[in-house]
């Protein structure tokens, strides 16, 4: 079937059928007999003429056969195109060729077929004449049946080329009958011009009306002449009899260029032209045109444009014959200027005194044939300065520019005015004293009675205003036709006669429909929602005139359902008796723009709100500067009520010196520093004028001239006082410290105690747990007091129980002396001395307290009392102490992570924006040359484009990965990890990477613990180490990985603020220029780099300190400047085997579902749900979308079968992710869950711990690595 298609679509053949251009053409007696005679002659019900095209074959004439046309699927003809002489099949079902054509298997059935070929003079087959029955032939046709087959498909060739011969005649008797039109039309053109007396009115309109005559497709016409830098409607017909007087410019418009480049033009849709004002267009109803110029002699003096409302409308016939017509009017022209010229040489002998006297808005020049100035009036010496006793006898081309002088300028305009009559000048000239401005005039000779010239009188206006309006008028309609074409902007025009709105593509596609040159006004309408139906304008409101003229409403796209903002303004044109005709304007998409403002409204709200409600005081004030631009006053222009709160009165509107007229200098120049530099100021500063210390932040706002700042503080006074007292307290704390160890020194104290009533935690020092032989960390982590109690001896444990009783009801100060059994086993006395704290309820918190050794001082025993009595006044003041010191130090470590915090976010606010502000500039663009090359139809370049977008979109999500990892919320996927493995594996990357003036060494170690940590994160965080040190050793050097087990003991974890235990390291060590510790001190702070602008993000160590504290692990720098720098990783020890790599094939590699397979999707991002169900349909599951928790949940409550649960973590519905999960595994306990998430919400899953059946994958998957996991958890045991 491949070789009968090549030859159907054989453009020769093709060719050959079009020249008939018979198709679809109404039947035809002589076709129609043909067909009669093969059925009667052949004995077959059914006789065609059947034409094949490139996409049908259609019958010229038919006997028997309901249908005009079919489809090439059902052709048998198209069989006979190859044939040399006649096709006969004698039974359709058997011939390979056609025992599956529809018309064979279907109805009507047809079992035999004979077809001739139909085949033109240069031998191309263009179909056949065919006869067909519904039943088989098996001998065929008759040799006789076939020869008059065959004569009569030679009939039917002659009837087409009869056909094609007449057709031709028509057509060449219809051309010689325009021509012959036209060249009267042109006579009687020619005829009236030369009768019209040289009046230019006259001979412009008999020019419009013979050309709109002899080119009947116009519709409208018009003659515009050259004025200054327009040209100007001066004589119009049809549809631009309204426009009479209308100027347009000669930059920037068809009638321009045509006039500049004084060729014909020929523009068959003006909408595709960029030199076209849309919007004049589309109010002149101009479609297609053509314009030629106009001479007068050899100079090109306007134009000749004749234009349709229908694209398409002229050919290269109807530009040649307005140029036949614009010449006839060429040799009128010429009698017209000379019959105007003479005119004002009669009229200028009359007239000339009193016009050169009075016309002060002109200034007139008398030149004689030399170029001197021999006369000049009172105008001219207003306009160029000089008097006429400063300029007579002087050269004319005194007030031409430097550049006209040099391009002899007034030689020429003297040339023009002797040999045409006059010297048209626009240009600009000089004044007296230089100064240059723009001037419209021209020049004329003077001539005696005999015709012979006598000198030259030249009249200028000045024209500057004018001629600079007339550029930014054409500046501002290019900038509009440009912003029309990028800024979405659509024009309409509703014709009020007959309701039919011309739009603009641009309006189309705005409201979603096709593009078309004309809609039904009620297509537009019926798109608008109900609620906003008041506000579109009806035939009945246009009718009245009173239409809505600026309104906003919502409309529903019909092409994709999404509900759009559209802004619409219009205004009604009226006919001269003031009747309303139609209904323009112009309409664009706001949906972006009333989502901002309604956000910023939010937005403004909230902010209003945060400052009604925050504690913190605001204002926004502006500063007063004197003559000396010293500030010396600031008014309050804001406050909120806090701010109202701490000063005790509203102070809106009122200058500060008002009621603190003594205010501290300070507070002046440091608000006058801010509002003239424009750099915030940090302070705490104490305010005599109020009694109080006060900590403020200034920042500058607004535009810098109202010299306004915005001013946060507040009042920390109590906190200044109470550090002070800190201070004081802290040095007594020292002071009894001293003693206490002082006291331990000498023995007199055995040991301390603290006993947290809650919890009944029981912790105590080194000294306590070595007099009773206990384990000094189990005494740090907390042992019960029953094992304490449990070394008192016998008789002392009841009373030792009463008194703590009754210590802990009582609370206060507690002590009691009892004897207990020491390390050596012997019994000693002792007395415990402490203090049992309660909370504001009552409640015992806690019972810190110290042991005396007593037993060599009990025969003492005044000195006993007073030496505890001292101790216990001690203990009870060093608690208190501590108790407030802890205190403050929190309240501070809390105001300093709060300033880290609004520090880092500011960093990574920036830094976010530039670097995914790139990602997106590559994402769009490639996004948006793919839409514009497919709507090219060029397909070869979507590949490139697409992998540019993806390796976009996986550079923002590696970023976003690194952002997570330094916030610690990155989603990981911790695996048991062979890490000498995993390092070998990516030796050649790194070797690639450093570049091989650098030298790699890897040093792995036998029997590596696995660590639990995300390879691939391990992967990323090793190669921005290699990177690192690669990039610290310019001019070449060694970089060394290591891998160790190490055992962390106390000491060694404490340093590394890690617990002890076993841990994997990962060193890299390189030999570079290292750091100093100022910057070792920052390097793992986000966007810190010491690398040039543009090399760097400052994210790397970030990211690798968020892994390594999100794996439970540490990471530590050590550098010496000019030796190197050593970055090491500590990672837990994993007590179990490693697993596999797992691999991610194609998605068509994925094994498909199972009967009856069922996948819930819960998510409420459209996008994501829509590419998860396309995955799972494609691989044969059944999918169920959920858009919240709540339809989540409501269907893993029915009882429809879910084999696997897709849902994200962040749901709106009340529930979360991992909640919904929870609740539905309530009714199926079995139920597989698969969290898909941007970010682990730790608190959702759990901090990390999923339960069995429950995997989590981080958003953006490939779709196979998806598909895979969706596997796998279903199949899964």
């Amino acid at each position: 079937m491949s070789a009968i298609a090549d030859i159907v679509r054989d453009p020769v053949r093709l060719a050959a059928l079009d020249a008939h251009n018979i198709l679809d053409t109404a039947p035809e007696e002589g076709f129609d007999d043909i067909v009669q005679l093969a059925t009667q002659l052949c004995q077959t019900p059914v006789a065609l003429v059947s034409l094949v095209a490139a996409d049908r074959q259609w019958f010229k004439a038919r006997v028997g056969f309901p249908h005009c046309e079919t489809d090439l699927n059902s052709s048998v003809c198209a069989h006979a195109l190859a044939e040399p002489d006649l096709l006969v099949i004698p039974d359709l079902t058997v011939d390979p060729r056609t025992e599956a054509n529809p018309l064979v298997t279907g109805d009507p059935y047809i079992r035999f077929y004979a077809g001739a070929p139909l085949r033109t003079a240069e031998g191309q087959v263009i179909g056949s004449l065919c006869v067909i029955d519904t039943a088989p032939r098996p001998s065929g046709l008759t040799e006789a049946q076939a020869s008059n087959l065959k004569a009569l498909a030679r009939q039917v060739m002659s009837q087409l080329d009869l056909r094609r011969a007449v057709a031709g005649r028509d057509a060449l008797l219809a051309e010689q009958a325009v021509v012959q039109h036209t060249r009267e039309t042109l006579h009687r053109t020619q005829m009236a011009i030369s009768e019209a007396g040289g009046d230019l009115d006259a001979i412009l309109k008999i020019l419009i009306d013979g050309a709109m005559e002899a080119v009947s497709e116009a519709d409208g016409g018009a003659v515009e002449l050259v004025d200054g830098k327009a040209l100007d409607y001066r004589a119009v017909a049809g549809t631009l009899k309204a426009f009479r007087g209308q100027r347009v410019p000669l930059e920037g418009s068809l009638s321009g260029a045509c006039f500049q480049s004084r060729k014909p033009l020929l523009v068959p849709d003006v909408r595709v032209d960029l030199r076209v004002n849309q919007l004049r267009a589309e109010r002149m109803k101009l479609r297609s045109c053509v314009t030629v110029p106009v001479f007068r002699g050899r100079k090109s003096i306007g134009v000749l444009k004749l234009q349709s409302s229908r694209p398409d409308a002229f050919t290269e016939r109807h530009l040649q014959v307005a140029r036949l017509f614009a010449g006839a009017a060429s040799a009128g022209l010429i009698e017209a200027r000379e019959a105007a010229a003479q005119r004002a040489v009669q009229a200028s002998e009359s007239r000339y005194r009193a016009v050169f006297e009075s016309a002060t808005d002109y200034a007139i020049i008398v030149i004689d044939l030399d170029g001197h100035v021999i006369d000049w009036n009172e105008g001219a010496t207003r306009i160029l300065g000089w008097t006429p006793e400063d300029i007579c006898g002087k050269p004319a081309d005194v007030f031409f520019t430097p550049e006209d002088r040099a391009a002899d300028i007034p030689a020429q305009e003297m040339h023009s005015a002797l040999t045409e009559g006059r010297g048209i000048d626009e240009r600009w000239h000089l004044r007296k004293g230089g100064e240059r401005f723009w001037a419209a005039g021209e020049m004329m000779a003077v001539r005696d009675e005999a015709g012979t010239a006598i000198g030259f009188v030249k009249i200028l206006r000045d024209r500057t205003d004018q001629h600079l309006a007339g550029q930014a008028l054409a500046e501002a309609e290019e900038r509009l036709r440009q912003a029309q074409a990028a800024g979405g902007v659509g024009l309409f025009t509703i014709d009020l006669a007959d309701n039919v709105l011309t739009p603009t593509p641009e309006f189309c596609r705005l409201y979603g429909l096709p593009e078309r040159a004309s809609y039904p006004a009620t297509a537009f309408e019926g798109l608008i929602i109900p609620e906003d139906a008041h506000l579109i304008s009806t035939a009945e409101t246009r009718r009245e005139g009173e239409p809505p003229r600026d309104v906003e409403y919502r409309i529903r796209r019909p092409d994709t359902g999404e509900l759009r903002w559209i802004a619409r303004k219009g205004e009604i044109e009226r006919d001269p008796a003031g009747r309303p005709m139609r209904f323009s304007g112009i309409a664009r998409d706001v949906t972006e723009q009333r989502q901002a403002i309604d956000a910023l409204a939010r937005s403004d709200e909230r902010f209003r709100t945060i400052l009604d409600t925050v504690e913190a005081a605001f204002a926004i004030v502006q500063v007063k500067f004197d003559a000396d631009d010293e500030p010396v006053d600031y008014r309050f222009v804001e406050a909120n009520p806090a701010f109202e709160r701490e000063a005790g009165v509203n102070l809106r509107g009122k200058w500060v010196t008002e009621f603190a007229p003594d205010l501290e200098r300070f507070w002046f120049e440091t608000y006058g520093r801010v509002a003239k530099t424009r750099e915030p100021a940090n302070f705490e500063n104490y305010a005599e004028a109020f009694g109080r210390w006060f900590e403020v932040r200034a920042v500058p706002v607004g535009d810098p001239v109202e010299q306004q700042i915005a001013i946060f503080f507040n009042d920390v006074t109590a906190r200044r006082v109470a550090e002070e007292r800190l201070r004081a307290s802290e040095a007594l704390a020292r002071e009894n410290v001293e003693r206490v160890q002082l006291a331990l020194a000498a023995g007199a104290i055995i040991g301390t105690w603290h006993w947290d009533l809650p919890t009944d935690r029981f912790t105590i020092d080194e000294a306590f747990a070595s007099a009773f032989g206990l384990d000094p960390a189990l005494g740090r982590e907390g042992i019960p007091l029953a094992q304490i109690v449990a070394t008192v001896h016998p008789d002392d444990q009841a009373g030792l129980a009463e008194a703590i009783n009754e210590a802990v009801a009582r609370g206060g100060a507690y002590a009691h002396q009892y004897r207990t059994r020491r390390a050596d086993g012997k019994y000693y006395w002792l007395e415990a001395n402490g203090r049992v704290d309660h909370g504001p309820d009552g409640t015992p918190l806690s019972f810190p307290g110290v042991l005396l050794d007593v037993e060599a001082r009990r025969a003492v025993e005044a000195e006993r009392d007073r030496a505890a009595a001292d101790l216990r006044a001690l203990n009870e003041t060093l608690e208190q102490h501590v108790a407030e010191r802890t205190a403050e130090l929190m309240k501070a470590e809390e105001l300093l992570r709060q300033s880290q915090k609004m520090e880092a976010v500011g960093q990574l606010t920036g830094g976010l924006a530039h670097d995914f502000n790139n990602l997106l500039a590559g994402i769009s663009g490639s996004l948006e040359l793919m839409q514009t090359r497919m709507s090219q139809g060029r397909l070869n370049d979507l590949d490139r484009y697409m992998t540019v977008a993806q390796g976009a979109a996986k550079r923002a999500a590696a970023l976003t990965h690194r952002l997570l990892a330094f916030s610690r919320r990155q989603t990981l996927d911790p695996k048991p990890t062979n890490v000498n493995r995993l390092v070998l594996e990516m030796e050649e990357l790194i070797r690639r990477t450093i570049g091989p003036q650098i030298a790699l060494e890897v040093v792995g170690a036998a029997g590596l613990w696995p660590t639990l940590i995300d390879p691939g994160q391990l992967e990323n965080a090793l190669l921005n180490l290699c990177i690192n040190a690669r990039d610290a050793m310019p001019d070449g050097g060694r970089i060394t990985i290591e891998i160790s087990n190490k055992w962390l003991d106390r000491p060694a974890a404490i340093k590394h603020e890690i617990p002890e235990g076993q841990y994997l390291s990962l060193c890299v060590t390189d030999t570079g220029t290292g750091m100093p510790p100022e910057v070792i001190a920052k390097v793992f702070e986000p966007f810190f780099t010491t690398k040039p602008l543009g090399e760097g993000t400052g994210l790397g160590l970030s990211m690798i300190y968020g892994f390594a504290r999100q794996s439970g692990g540490q990471v530590r720098i050590y550098s010496e400047v000019g030796l190197g720098t050593t970055v090491c990783l500590y990672l837990p020890r994993h007590y179990g085997e490693t697993d596999e790599d797992d691999a991610v094939g194609m998605l068509a590699e994925v094994a498909r579902a199972k009967d009856g397979e069922t996948v819930l999707i819960v998510d409420d991002e459209p996008s994501v749900r829509m590419l998860v169900t396309e995955v799972l349909e494609d691989l044969g599951y059944t999918a169920i979308e959920a858009a919240d928790s709540v339809a989540g949940l409501k269907v893993l409550q029915s009882d429809v079968r879910i084999d696997l649960l897709v849902t994200d973590v962040g749901l709106p519905g009340g529930m979360n992710g991992r909640q919904m999960a929870d609740a539905g595994r309530e009714r199926r306990p079995d139920l597989k869950v698969l969290f898909i998430t941007g970010y682990a919400e730790n608190a959702f899953l759990g901090n990390g711990h999923l339960e069995p059946g429950m995997q989590v994958l981080t958003k953006p998957f490939a779709m196979e690595a998806l598909a895979s996991r969706i596997k796998d958890l279903i199949h899964a045991p």
